[in-house]
């Protein structure tokens, strides 16, 4: 376990890059002891600081849930980090890549909470009863950390590496449709790059958050009614840049578009 000094000093250190869109050498590289609940300390700091600090937590990410992500990372458990509320957009955005470091798009659903959901022995089951909506999402990715030989740790310390997410406009409950089939063609100024199925996380999409209410049981939380859940990519993610036009196709939940500016 880290000392809570090195704990707080990571904490800066994330801060300041996220300030300067930089990027810091891997944590576990430099503190090899370095364990999840110390990434998790980390983060928590870092986000403490930022509701102080005046922004509003509006729901949390689930990262790595899929094979496509694992294989694309080298890791082999999901993580999770929190979401505030001047890092959402809505289809149609323009979004200036200069806020964000190693900028690259997931496909994803996101799902709003209607009721709050606790472990420790969340369900499917009592996750969907415990969702509002479904709602298409892309995210992005917003790394402050070397990306070569990232550990667990190095990605739970950097909030999971979120930057921002891209909301679509169609909802939809989860008696409306089989979210497991939901589809992503994912395109970068009108190039197919990357296509996939909701059923790539974990089997169902919602899976996803039945996990993180049976994970928040162990840190003494849970999740909160109207908490938005981005549930975890189900393609692998695309780089972007400057200038580039991002389009994906959810069948029946629509379509986002962005740019990046």
């Amino acid at each position: 376990m880290l000392h809570p000094d090195d704990i707080a000093a990571i904490a800066a250190e994330l801060a300041e890059a996220d300030r300067a869109h930089g990027v810091i050498p891997r944590i576990a590289a430099r503190y090899p002891d370095a364990t999840v609940e110390d990434s998790y300390a980390i983060q928590g700091v870092w986000r403490d600081q930022n509701i102080a600090a005046g922004r509003t937590l509006v729901g949390r990410k689930i990262g790595l849930t899929s094979k496509a992500m694992q294989q694309a990372t080298g890791i082999t458990e999901p993580d999770y980090g929190v979401m505030f509320d001047d890092t959402v957009y809505r289809s149609g955005a323009e979004i200036p890549v200069e806020k964000f470091s190693n900028v690259r798009i997931e496909v994803e659903l996101a799902f709003v909470l209607k009721t709050p959901l606790e472990g420790p022995d969340c369900t499917l089951d009592d996750a969907l009863a415990a969702i509002d909506y479904a709602v298409p999402a892309l995210e992005v990715l917003n790394s402050h950390i070397e990306l070569e030989g990232r550990t667990i740790v190095d990605t739970i310390s950097d909030n999971a590496a979120y930057g921002a997410m891209v909301l679509g406009d169609v909802h939809k409950r989860p008696d409306e449709i089989d979210l497991r089939w939901v589809p992503g063609v994912l395109s970068r100024n009108g190039e197919i790059e990357e296509t996939g199925v909701a059923a790539g996380v974990l089997g169902h999409p919602a899976t996803g958050v039945a996990w993180l209410a049976n994970k928040f049981h162990q840190h003494g939380a849970r999740l909160e009614a109207g908490e938005i859940i981005l549930a975890g990519s189900f393609t692998r993610p695309m780089w972007v840049s400057r200038g580039d036009t991002v389009r994906c196709d959810y069948g029946p939940m629509g379509v986002i578009e962005c740019r990046f500016v």
